[in-house]
């Protein structure tokens, strides 16, 4: 990568079982897996999975919160949500997703349109949660 503009590099999340964190994000959500074998085998904390070439998402397990002391406070951060993240897809991969929610009986809402975000109006959107309660926005702006 040559471009150094400012970009998301990564999300933690702080998830109850990182294995089974990493199989619905994998196989629900479609992302890469990460790190997963390394986990298991206690050769890293937390395996991750691939949103694209520039973001990953973390799985932080609970049990990790006592080590965040990097600030004041930072350990308390375990359990208190963000609000939601939102993944930018294009129609297809959209659809894709979507489907492969409703095939693993994940609640999804209804359909938003034309709802505000970084590259503008989308067209359509909509929101579900992972296993450990983290809310997702899908949307496509084609």
């Amino acid at each position: 990568m040559t471009d150094n503009s400012p970009r998301l590099d990564h999300v933690v999340l702080w998830v109850r079982d990182p294995v089974a964190a990493a199989v619905f994000y994998t196989e629900a959500v479609g992302l890469e897996p990460l790190g997963i074998t390394d986990f298991t085998a206690g050769k890293v904390s937390f395996p991750s999975v691939r949103l694209n070439e520039d973001t990953i998402l973390d799985l932080a397990p609970l049990s990790l919160a006592n080590d965040m002391r990097m600030l004041p406070g930072a350990a308390e951060s375990a359990g208190n949500p963000v609000n939601h993240v939102c993944l930018a897809l294009t129609a297809d991969g959209f659809e894709a997703l979507r489907a492969r929610l409703e095939e693993r009986a994940v609640p999804v809402s209804d359909f938003s349109y034309g709802s505000s975000g970084a590259r503008g109006a989308a067209r359509r959107s909509f929101y579900f949660r992972d296993p450990d309660g983290n809310v997702f926005e899908a949307r496509h702006y084609e």
